[in-house]
C-alpha cells in the first residue's frame, strides 16, 4: 500500500510557546512535515518563498503584519499554497475577513490536535475547512426572516460547499448525481450573483447560513 506523500506545512505565530508545542505535536504524524516556523507573518513569507509549503497555518493577531493582512499576499505570491488561520477569536467578522481575503480554513486554538491535522489534511487536498467552534459560532447567527432567497436544497447545497466536498462527495451525501450537485453549484452562483466558490462560502458566513450537513 503506498503511503500518503507527507504535507508540508509552515506554522507562522508570535507566541514561542504556541510555536514550539504545535511544532512537536505535529511532527508526531508520519504525514506531516512542519519545514518552517516564523514569529511574524513577513519573515513566514519570506521562508515560504523558500521552502514552498502546502499549508500554511498562521495566527491572525501579529504585530507588524496581521495574518489577515497576510492571507493576500501568500495567496498573490505563492498560490499553490493554502493558508489556515488559527486563532482565539470566533467572532463572525474574523471568519469572513478570513474568507474575503482568500484563506482556505478557519480553526480555533482551543480545538483538538485531530482536528488540525483534519484541516491540514482537508486544505492539502484541495477542500476547506471550518472547525466545530466556528461552526457553532456561525450557527449562532440567524439571517433576518424574508431575506433569504434559498430553497432548503439550494441551503443544503450551500451547506456541503462551505465544508469544502466536491461535486462528487455533494451527491453521495444527498443521493443526487454529480452532474446534477455541477448545476445546482452553478445555479447558486446564477441566482446571487457570485462567480466563484469562495463568494459563495462569503456569503454563507456573512448570511449565518451554517446547514446542519456540514458537519456529516
Amino acid at each position: 500500500m503506498n503511503e500518503r506523500p507527507k504535507i508540508r506545512v509552515l506554522l507562522i505565530d508570535n507566541h514561542p510557546l504556541v510555536l514550539d508545542g504545535l511544532k512537536a505535536v505535529l511532527e508526531t504524524f508520519d504525514h506531516i512535515e512542519v519545514t518552517g516556523t516564523a514569529g511574524l507573518a513577513q519573515i513566514g513569507l519570506d521562508i515560504a518563498r523558500q521552502i514552498q509549503p502546502q499549508v500554511v497555518l498562521m495566527d491572525i493577531n501579529m504585530p507588524k503584519l496581521s495574518g489577515i493582512d497576510a492571507i493576500e499576499l501568500f495567496r498573490n505570491e505563492l498560490p499553490q499554497t493554502r493558508v489556515v488561520m488559527l486563532s482565539m477569536h470566533d467572532s463572525r467578522e474574523y471568519i469572513s475577513s478570513s474568507v474575503m481575503h482568500g484563506a482556505a480554513g478557519y480553526v480555533l486554538k482551543d480545538v483538538s490536535t485531530d482536528e488540525i491535522v483534519a484541516a491540514i489534511e482537508t486544505v492539502a487536498d484541495g477542500g476547506t475547512y471550518f472547525s466545530s467552534g466556528v461552526f457553532d459560532a456561525l450557527m449562532g447567527e440567524r439571517t433576518e426572516e424574508g431575506s433569504d432567497p434559498l430553497t432548503p436544497r439550494e441551503r443544503d447545497i450551500l451547506g456541503l460547499i462551505v465544508a469544502g466536498r466536491s461535486n462528487r462527495e455533494i451527491a453521495e451525501v444527498l443521493g443526487i448525481t454529480s452532474a446534477t450537485a455541477e448545476t445546482h453549484r452553478k445555479n447558486l452562483k446564477r441566482k446571487l450573483g457570485i462567480a466563484t466558490t469562495a463568494g459563495l462560502i462569503r456569503y454563507a458566513l456573512d448570511h449565518g447560513i451554517v446547514s446542519k450537513v456540514e458537519k456529516i
